[in-house]
């Protein structure tokens, strides 16, 4: 199985990263890392700090010579910013400018960390609870993401809705079709196939942008070409869905996750939200996918479809809050943010996806090489 552990905060000097379990023999480039990195920061509204950062990785260990070697891979990402905020975040003296946060930011992990660790400086918490730790897992992806390339799968992720605007994207869609759209001109600033309601979006995040608010949505990420039978039915930890449901509400900011047509299934009639079977020409097929490609904890060999739905970023919504050091009711600070991050949770949603459905692939297909392991699934 992989492993995985980032480390690092926001504003610190780096974030660093450790993938181990990788079969040896999945071939790797640098291109791969700069292209999904990039891909990260692209969206309408992103924060300042993306003309900051460059998000370049350094491979530190675990490829020669173009592949992985099936040792552990280290990864670094230098933060550029750090040198904007050396006094806050000296690894050895204390500034005497330096002034502790002691303002909680509602909706994110400032309070509930100061009381677990016992601390009145908030950033001790919110450096390392930042959405910037994700740039990391996005990098760690990369094997995985090749891994499952050399096995045939393939995955398109994309902003299905942004507040309470939907975009018109066929629920029968095909994986390739959506990917030749996403390579669309505009495309990009939203990450959608449907560029028709990109005029509509950019009008409600502008609007959102006016009044110093923010806005969230839902993003689907959709698998195609994978075997039946990765999880078991046999425990519960060893549920697929269980599995990436844990995974899917690791990233900051997503509140809920539905696997296919989950939320309508539930309003449905049992002869209308289950996917029958048929036979044509000796082959067994659904007419439909409403499971979403799993079934009893298993992929049942239907696409994967997960949608992530995420709340609106908290930092500059004219929130308030408490100073615990005069326990005075004070505005909460605005700080540089998204007013919308949906297209980077899209990327991150395929990310984290990737690693853990690789991970269930070399556990039934035990194998310590991609040879092997393309052996076993074939």
């Amino acid at each position: 199985m992989l492993r995985f552990l980032t480390a690092g905060e926001s504003h610190g000097q780096a974030l660093v990263g450790i993938l181990d379990g990788i079969p040896k023999g999945v071939p790797l480039c640098q291109k791969d890392f700069s292209d999904l990195m990039k891909k990260r920061w692209d969206g309408y509204r992103r924060s300042p700090r993306k003309n900051i950062e460059n998000d370049s990785v350094e491979i530190l260990s675990g490829v020669r010579f173009g592949k992985t070697l099936g040792s552990p891979i280290g990864l670094l990402i230098k933060n550029l910013d750090y040198q904007n905020h050396i006094d806050s975040m000296n690894k050895w003296e204390l500034s005497p400018d330096y002034k502790p946060l002691t303002t909680p930011l509602p909706g994110h992990a400032d309070y509930a960390g100061g009381k677990k660790f016992n601390t009145d400086d908030f950033r001790d918490i919110r450096e390392r609870a930042s959405a910037r730790e994700t740039a990391m897992r996005n990098a760690l992806s990369v094997p995985a993401r090749k891994l499952l390339f050399e096995l045939g799968v393939r995955s398109a992720a994309f902003v299905r809705k942004i507040g309470s605007i939907s975009s018109n994207i066929s629920e029968n869609y095909s994986i390739s079709e959506v990917s030749a759209a996403l390579e669309q001109e505009d495309a990009s600033a939203f990450l959608t196939p449907d560029l028709s309601v990109v005029p509509s979006w950019k009008n409600l995040v502008d609007s959102a942008a006016e009044k110093g608010q923010t806005l969230g949505g839902m993003v689907e990420v959709c698998f195609g070409n994978l075997p039946p039978g990765i999880g078991s039915h046999t425990q519960s930890d060893l549920r697929i869905d269980s599995r990436l449901a844990a995974i899917v509400l690791s990233i900051p900011g997503v509140k809920a996750v539905e696997f296919g047509e989950g939320i309508l299934q539930s309003q449905l009639e049992g002869a209308s939200a289950h996917d029958s079977f048929y036979c044509e020409d000796g082959e067994i097929s659904r007419k439909s996918n409403m499971a979403g490609g799993i079934e009893g904890g298993m992929t049942n060999g239907m696409p994967l479809v997960i949608r992530a739905f995420m709340k609106p970023l908290p930092s500059t919504c004219g929130l308030s809050t408490v100073d615990i050091k005069t326990m005075k009711t004070v505005a909460v600070k605005p700080e540089r943010t998204d007013v919308m991050a949906l297209p980077a949770l899209a990327i991150t949603l395929e990310s984290v996806i990737s690693i853990e459905i690789a991970s269930a692939l070399i556990e039934n297909f035990s194998g310590n090489t991609l040879e092997k392991i393309k052996d076993l699934v074939s």
